[in-house]
């Protein structure tokens, strides 16, 4: 019997599901920021400011601390732990597996990465602790980016799909890189070393083909404590963690039913509770920016125009000129179904940066609480902006539906 089509009957159903639980969590995230916003700009603001600074924790003890810290250092470990879980399927079994699928995806997310970077630089190369923020508009948000694509319904192809969530995955390795080279503050050797042994020992329990996940997520516990007092951020435990993870089957990212990859399940079990609840709660904690205040000059100043003009123009530039040269050149072709048109949508959406920005803009202005509004500004008007850009103009250029 040719397992073939069963297993390509598979490939397609796990396909469909991701992109229905990442569309879905997109729309509740949308949903989840604009609640914030509505409760930061009401009577109920104080309401929401005491849920954000909710103490949590044995009273009196160095963990107590506000729920968004929590929220921030705790609950977007699991998040991380997902991203680095999807990672390490997609190098091993999925798009990130071979050159011919690698390539264009990476070349687009690298120069999705740098061009917004320089627009950012532009604007605030004079102010040594703007500049702190110059990752924020470098990041894209996978579950936004599906949710709004999801409006568009079946005039969407599959290869559109794909390759805007494997250029978003990619964008996410190296905003992990980014984070743990640029944002860690003073090195704390001995947890550094913990977390190294922790590491180690995880590894170990690879080599030996260990394929219950419980001791890998015990350590991976004791990993984000070592983290946390290390200096670098508690939430590149969850990083280590998912790489740790091990993936049985690596020639078919769909189980058989026969043996299944811990990574797989794990992914599998995380995604919903990722989806629907963690980042929306994160986005609920640290959208909320009162608006009262704000003039026509304050959406103008360097930082927030910084960021808003790298997620709306530097990322569908560098997205959309990578992949025309790549195709130029011959090194890589659009996917079926994609023009320029929707090469130039897809970049417009990866300008969403949402859930990464607002992220990196907590690490780089963790003690400049101005800055950090700022950011927060920036992040939102651009992922609004870009949101409506893309979605505009690809019920523009995508061919409607044929009428039944």
């Amino acid at each position: 019997m040719n397992a073939t089509p069963t297993i390509l009957a598979r490939a397609r159903h796990a396909l469909a599901e991701f992109f229905r639980l990442e569309a879905a969590g997109g729309l509740l995230l949308i949903l989840a920021a604009v609640l914030a916003l509505i409760f930061a700009n009401s009577p109920l603001e104080d309401a929401y400011q005491a849920f954000r600074h909710l103490p949590l924790g044995p009273e009196g003890h160095a963990m107590t601390k506000p729920l968004e810290w929590w929220i921030n250092d705790g609950l977007m470990a699991v998040f991380f732990l997902l991203v680095a879980l999807e990672i390490k399927r997609e190098a091993l079994s999925g798009q990130l597996s071979s050159k011919e699928q690698l390539i264009l995806p990476m070349v687009c997310a690298i120069a999705g990465v740098a061009v917004p970077a320089l627009f950012f630089v532009a604007l605030n190369r004079g102010d040594a602790d703007a500049m702190r923020g110059w990752a924020i508009p470098t990041a894209t948000d996978i579950a936004f980016a599906l949710g709004v694509l999801a409006l568009l319904g079946s005039r969407v192809p599959l290869g559109m799909k794909l390759l805007l969530s494997t250029i978003a995955v990619a964008d996410d390795l190296i905003a992990i890189l980014i984070i743990a080279v640029f944002y860690t503050e003073d090195l704390q050797w001995p947890a550094l070393a913990g977390a190294a042994a922790v590491i180690a020992a995880m590894w170990v329990l690879g080599r030996m083909k260990v394929k219950r996940l419980a001791p890998y997520l015990l350590l991976g516990a004791v990993l984000w404590v070592l983290v946390l007092q290390s200096g670098v951020h508690a939430t590149l435990a969850g990083v280590a963690t998912g790489l740790m993870i091990p993936h049985l089957d690596k020639k078919d990212a769909v189980d058989d039913n026969t043996e299944h990859s811990p990574l797989e399940w794990l992914e599998h079990a995380l995604h919903p509770w990722v989806a629907y609840a963690i980042m929306p709660l994160f986005a609920f904690a640290n959208a909320g920016l009162a608006l009262g205040e704000l003039k026509l000059a304050d959406l103008l100043s360097p930082l927030p125009a910084g960021i808003a003009l790298g997620l709306v123009i530097g990322k569908p530039v560098g997205i959309v000129l990578a992949a025309v040269l790549m195709r130029a050149t011959g090194l890589a072709r659009f996917p079926d179904g994609m023009g320029l048109g929707a090469m130039v949508g897809l970049g417009m959406l990866c300008g969403i940066g949402f859930t990464m920005s607002l992220f990196i803009g907590s690490l780089a202005f963790n003690s400049a609480p101005l800055l950090y509004t700022e950011s927060v500004l920036g992040v939102l008007m651009a992922s609004v902006v870009a949101a409506v850009l893309g979605l505009g103009w690809l019920r523009m250029v995508l061919p409607k539906p044929a009428q039944a």
